[in-house]
Protein backbone atom coordinates (compact mmCIF):
# COMPACT_ATOMS: atom_id res chain seq x y z
CA UNK A 1 0.00 0.00 0.00
CA UNK A 2 1.44 3.44 -0.82
CA UNK A 3 2.36 5.89 1.76
CA UNK A 4 1.26 8.95 2.65
CA UNK A 5 2.69 11.94 1.95
CA UNK A 6 4.29 14.15 4.48
CA UNK A 7 1.84 16.62 5.67
CA UNK A 8 4.55 18.63 7.28
CA UNK A 9 6.24 18.65 3.80
CA UNK A 10 3.52 19.00 1.65
CA UNK A 11 3.73 21.68 -0.88
CA UNK A 12 1.46 24.75 -0.62
CA UNK A 13 -1.29 24.32 -2.63
CA UNK A 14 -1.49 28.05 -3.61
CA UNK A 15 1.95 28.15 -5.00
CA UNK A 16 1.89 24.53 -6.40
CA UNK A 17 1.35 25.29 -10.70
CA UNK A 18 -1.50 24.02 -12.84
CA UNK A 19 -1.48 20.78 -14.21
CA UNK A 20 -0.89 20.95 -18.14
CA UNK A 21 -3.27 19.29 -20.26
CA UNK A 22 -2.43 17.44 -23.13
CA UNK A 23 -1.66 19.01 -26.40
CA UNK A 24 -4.33 19.41 -28.74
CA UNK A 25 -5.56 17.24 -31.56
CA UNK A 26 -5.30 20.03 -34.00
CA UNK A 27 -3.08 23.18 -33.90
CA UNK A 28 -3.78 26.59 -35.69
CA UNK A 29 -1.09 29.21 -35.26
CA UNK A 30 -1.49 32.95 -37.50
CA UNK A 31 -2.46 31.07 -40.45
CA UNK A 32 -3.18 33.18 -43.50
CA UNK A 33 -4.03 31.42 -46.87
CA UNK A 34 -4.02 33.62 -50.47
CA UNK A 35 -4.97 32.20 -53.86
CA UNK A 36 -3.27 33.62 -56.87
CA UNK A 37 -0.96 36.19 -57.59
CA UNK A 38 1.06 34.21 -60.39
CA UNK A 39 1.60 35.51 -63.84
CA UNK A 40 -1.09 37.49 -64.64
CA UNK A 41 -3.17 37.10 -62.03
CA UNK A 42 -4.61 39.06 -58.53
CA UNK A 43 -3.83 37.50 -55.46
CA UNK A 44 -7.11 37.20 -53.37
CA UNK A 45 -6.37 36.26 -49.54
CA UNK A 46 -8.93 34.07 -48.05
CA UNK A 47 -8.38 33.15 -44.98
CA UNK A 48 -6.83 34.63 -42.09
CA UNK A 49 -4.81 35.32 -39.43
CA UNK A 50 -6.43 32.67 -37.90
CA UNK A 51 -5.45 30.85 -34.75
CA UNK A 52 -7.36 28.15 -32.89
CA UNK A 53 -6.50 25.02 -30.87
CA UNK A 54 -8.68 21.56 -31.12
CA UNK A 55 -8.40 19.04 -27.75
CA UNK A 56 -8.80 15.33 -28.12
CA UNK A 57 -13.07 14.63 -28.09
CA UNK A 58 -14.21 18.00 -29.19
CA UNK A 59 -16.47 18.34 -31.66
CA UNK A 60 -15.75 22.13 -33.52
CA UNK A 61 -18.43 23.10 -35.99
CA UNK A 62 -17.39 25.83 -38.85
CA UNK A 63 -19.74 28.24 -39.78
CA UNK A 64 -19.77 31.37 -41.71
CA UNK A 65 -21.16 33.49 -44.51
CA UNK A 66 -20.06 31.70 -48.76
CA UNK A 67 -16.21 32.22 -49.63
CA UNK A 68 -15.18 33.26 -45.70
CA UNK A 69 -12.85 30.16 -45.68
CA UNK A 70 -14.10 27.31 -43.79
CA UNK A 71 -13.52 24.92 -46.33
CA UNK A 72 -9.87 26.41 -46.73
CA UNK A 73 -9.25 25.88 -43.75
CA UNK A 74 -10.65 22.48 -43.58
CA UNK A 75 -8.36 21.53 -46.30
CA UNK A 76 -5.06 23.07 -44.55
CA UNK A 77 -6.09 21.38 -41.34
CA UNK A 78 -6.72 17.83 -43.75
CA UNK A 79 -3.31 18.57 -45.37
CA UNK A 80 -4.50 19.09 -48.96
CA UNK A 81 -3.11 22.77 -49.30
CA UNK A 82 -0.08 24.53 -47.69
CA UNK A 83 -0.76 27.30 -45.48
CA UNK A 84 0.72 30.72 -47.25
CA UNK A 85 1.59 31.80 -43.98
CA UNK A 86 1.77 30.53 -40.11
CA UNK A 87 1.40 26.84 -38.97
CA UNK A 88 -1.24 23.86 -39.01
CA UNK A 89 -0.35 20.76 -36.64
CA UNK A 90 -2.22 18.03 -36.33
CA UNK A 91 -0.81 15.59 -33.48
CA UNK A 92 1.70 17.62 -33.96
CA UNK A 93 3.08 16.92 -36.93
CA UNK A 94 2.39 18.61 -40.51
CA UNK A 95 -0.79 17.50 -41.42
CA UNK A 96 -0.29 14.73 -44.50
CA UNK A 97 -3.37 14.05 -46.81
CA UNK A 98 -4.90 10.59 -45.59
CA UNK A 99 -2.77 10.07 -42.81
CA UNK A 100 -4.44 11.63 -39.77
CA UNK A 101 -7.92 12.19 -40.60
CA UNK A 102 -10.72 10.50 -41.86
CA UNK A 103 -12.62 12.79 -44.55
CA UNK A 104 -16.27 13.14 -45.53
CA UNK A 105 -17.03 15.52 -48.27
CA UNK A 106 -20.05 17.48 -49.70
CA UNK A 107 -20.44 14.53 -52.09
CA UNK A 108 -19.90 11.05 -51.04
CA UNK A 109 -17.48 9.78 -53.77
CA UNK A 110 -18.33 5.99 -53.16
CA UNK A 111 -16.76 3.73 -55.91
CA UNK A 112 -20.04 2.66 -57.53
CA UNK A 113 -19.31 -0.69 -58.91
CA UNK A 114 -18.12 -2.15 -55.32
CA UNK A 115 -21.11 -2.99 -52.80
CA UNK A 116 -21.69 -1.01 -49.70
CA UNK A 117 -19.91 -3.34 -47.94
CA UNK A 118 -16.68 -3.43 -49.96
CA UNK A 119 -16.60 0.18 -50.12
CA UNK A 120 -16.31 0.25 -45.98
CA UNK A 121 -14.11 -2.78 -46.44
CA UNK A 122 -11.77 -1.34 -48.69
CA UNK A 123 -10.91 1.31 -46.09
CA UNK A 124 -9.89 -1.51 -43.81
CA UNK A 125 -8.05 -2.81 -46.12
CA UNK A 126 -6.22 0.16 -46.46
CA UNK A 127 -6.04 0.10 -42.73
CA UNK A 128 -4.66 -2.41 -42.29
CA UNK A 129 -7.00 -4.46 -40.39
CA UNK A 130 -6.66 -8.35 -41.16
CA UNK A 131 -8.19 -10.01 -44.07
CA UNK A 132 -10.21 -12.29 -41.13
CA UNK A 133 -11.42 -9.29 -39.63
CA UNK A 134 -12.99 -7.15 -41.86
CA UNK A 135 -16.34 -8.76 -42.44
CA UNK A 136 -16.91 -8.57 -38.14
CA UNK A 137 -15.70 -4.67 -38.65
CA UNK A 138 -17.56 -4.05 -41.71
CA UNK A 139 -20.65 -5.00 -39.93
CA UNK A 140 -19.88 -3.26 -36.63
CA UNK A 141 -19.65 0.22 -38.59
CA UNK A 142 -22.66 0.19 -40.76
CA UNK A 143 -24.59 -0.86 -38.03
CA UNK A 144 -23.07 2.11 -35.95
CA UNK A 145 -24.46 3.93 -39.02
CA UNK A 146 -28.00 2.72 -39.24
CA UNK A 147 -27.03 0.49 -42.23
CA UNK A 148 -27.47 -3.06 -40.90
CA UNK A 149 -29.48 -4.33 -44.25
CA UNK A 150 -27.32 -2.80 -46.98
CA UNK A 151 -23.81 -4.45 -47.05
CA UNK A 152 -24.80 -6.86 -50.06
CA UNK A 153 -26.57 -3.68 -51.97
CA UNK A 154 -24.56 -1.67 -55.22
CA UNK A 155 -24.43 1.90 -53.68
CA UNK A 156 -26.70 2.91 -57.47
CA UNK A 157 -29.14 1.11 -54.96
CA UNK A 158 -29.29 3.22 -52.12
CA UNK A 159 -30.39 7.21 -51.58
CA UNK A 160 -28.45 9.90 -51.41
CA UNK A 161 -28.49 9.96 -47.37
CA UNK A 162 -27.64 6.35 -47.13
CA UNK A 163 -24.44 7.07 -49.50
CA UNK A 164 -23.29 10.06 -47.09
CA UNK A 165 -24.25 7.16 -44.25
CA UNK A 166 -21.40 4.99 -46.15
CA UNK A 167 -19.20 7.80 -46.67
CA UNK A 168 -19.18 8.32 -42.52
CA UNK A 169 -18.54 4.44 -42.34
CA UNK A 170 -15.93 4.39 -44.20
CA UNK A 171 -13.92 7.66 -43.08
CA UNK A 172 -14.38 5.81 -39.31
CA UNK A 173 -13.03 2.62 -40.90
CA UNK A 174 -9.52 4.20 -41.16
CA UNK A 175 -9.08 3.99 -37.48
CA UNK A 176 -8.37 7.72 -37.20
CA UNK A 177 -8.83 10.02 -34.45
CA UNK A 178 -9.88 12.78 -36.48
CA UNK A 179 -12.62 13.29 -38.47
CA UNK A 180 -12.76 16.37 -41.16
CA UNK A 181 -16.59 16.66 -42.56
CA UNK A 182 -17.03 19.59 -45.17
CA UNK A 183 -20.69 20.50 -45.29
CA UNK A 184 -22.14 16.28 -45.54
CA UNK A 185 -25.29 16.88 -45.70
CA UNK A 186 -25.83 20.16 -48.00
CA UNK A 187 -27.14 18.44 -51.10
CA UNK A 188 -29.96 16.42 -48.61
CA UNK A 189 -33.69 17.13 -47.96
CA UNK A 190 -34.42 18.60 -44.86
CA UNK A 191 -35.83 15.03 -43.67
CA UNK A 192 -32.76 13.41 -44.12
CA UNK A 193 -30.43 15.74 -42.94
CA UNK A 194 -31.83 15.85 -39.68
CA UNK A 195 -32.05 12.15 -39.05
CA UNK A 196 -28.39 12.09 -40.32
CA UNK A 197 -27.37 14.82 -37.64
CA UNK A 198 -28.98 12.89 -34.94
CA UNK A 199 -26.92 9.72 -36.12
CA UNK A 200 -23.62 11.46 -36.33
CA UNK A 201 -24.36 13.37 -32.95
CA UNK A 202 -24.70 10.02 -31.54
CA UNK A 203 -21.65 8.62 -33.10
CA UNK A 204 -19.83 11.15 -31.90
CA UNK A 205 -20.95 10.56 -29.06
CA UNK A 206 -20.03 6.69 -28.43
CA UNK A 207 -16.54 6.95 -30.26
CA UNK A 208 -15.27 10.54 -28.59
CA UNK A 209 -13.83 10.77 -32.40
CA UNK A 210 -12.40 14.91 -32.90
CA UNK A 211 -14.46 16.05 -35.20
CA UNK A 212 -14.76 19.38 -37.00
CA UNK A 213 -17.45 19.87 -39.50
CA UNK A 214 -18.44 23.03 -41.73
CA UNK A 215 -21.39 24.13 -42.37
CA UNK A 216 -23.55 27.10 -43.78
CA UNK A 217 -26.54 26.22 -41.29
CA UNK A 218 -26.71 28.01 -37.49
CA UNK A 219 -29.56 25.63 -36.32
CA UNK A 220 -26.86 22.71 -37.48
CA UNK A 221 -24.13 24.00 -35.65
CA UNK A 222 -25.43 24.55 -32.13
CA UNK A 223 -27.15 21.46 -33.05
CA UNK A 224 -23.65 18.92 -33.84
CA UNK A 225 -21.32 21.05 -31.59
CA UNK A 226 -19.52 20.99 -28.75
CA UNK A 227 -17.91 24.58 -29.78
CA UNK A 228 -18.58 26.86 -32.67
CA UNK A 229 -16.49 29.05 -34.34
CA UNK A 230 -17.68 31.65 -36.66
CA UNK A 231 -15.41 32.81 -39.05
CA UNK A 232 -16.22 36.59 -40.78
CA UNK A 233 -16.64 37.46 -44.38
CA UNK A 234 -13.11 37.23 -46.49
CA UNK A 235 -10.57 36.94 -45.25
CA UNK A 236 -12.19 34.64 -42.71
CA UNK A 237 -11.10 35.30 -39.34
CA UNK A 238 -12.72 34.26 -35.87
CA UNK A 239 -15.61 36.11 -35.32
CA UNK A 240 -17.07 34.03 -32.43
CA UNK A 241 -15.24 31.32 -30.79
CA UNK A 242 -18.20 29.61 -28.40
CA UNK A 243 -19.00 26.73 -26.73
CA UNK A 244 -21.92 24.59 -26.87
CA UNK A 245 -22.78 23.02 -23.24
CA UNK A 246 -25.97 21.12 -24.25
CA UNK A 247 -26.01 17.83 -23.13
CA UNK A 248 -24.80 15.07 -26.08
CA UNK A 249 -26.78 11.93 -24.81
CA UNK A 250 -30.23 11.48 -22.71
CA UNK A 251 -31.79 13.87 -24.69
CA UNK A 252 -33.65 13.64 -27.69
CA UNK A 253 -33.37 15.84 -30.96
CA UNK A 254 -36.85 17.63 -30.22
CA UNK A 255 -36.25 17.83 -26.41
CA UNK A 256 -32.47 19.40 -26.88
CA UNK A 257 -34.03 21.85 -29.81
CA UNK A 258 -36.90 22.93 -27.17
CA UNK A 259 -34.30 24.09 -24.68
CA UNK A 260 -33.99 27.71 -23.67
CA UNK A 261 -30.54 27.57 -24.22
CA UNK A 262 -30.80 25.87 -27.39
CA UNK A 263 -32.79 29.37 -28.84
CA UNK A 264 -29.84 31.51 -27.37
CA UNK A 265 -27.12 29.75 -28.45
CA UNK A 266 -28.87 29.76 -31.90
CA UNK A 267 -29.65 33.32 -31.79
CA UNK A 268 -26.01 34.80 -30.87
CA UNK A 269 -24.45 32.30 -33.41
CA UNK A 270 -27.30 33.92 -36.11
CA UNK A 271 -26.62 37.29 -35.39
CA UNK A 272 -22.47 36.65 -35.42
CA UNK A 273 -23.08 34.87 -38.42
CA UNK A 274 -25.30 37.96 -40.02
CA UNK A 275 -22.78 40.34 -38.70
CA UNK A 276 -19.81 38.52 -40.38
CA UNK A 277 -21.42 38.72 -43.63
CA UNK A 278 -21.81 42.81 -43.61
Amino acid sequence: MPSLPDTDKAPDTAKVPRQRHSAPVVSVRDVEHTYGGGRGTESVTALGPVSLEIPAGEFLVLVGPSGCGKSTLLRLIAGFERASSGEVEVFGEQPEPGSQAGIVFQQPRLFPWRTVGDNVGLALKYAGVPRAERAGRTAELLERVGLADTSGRRIWQISGGQQQRVAIARALAGGKRLLLLDEPFAALDALTRERLQEDLRTVSAETGTTSVFVTHSVDEAVFLGTRTVVLSARPGRVALDIPIGLPRTGTGPDELRGLPEYAALRAEIGTAVRDAAR
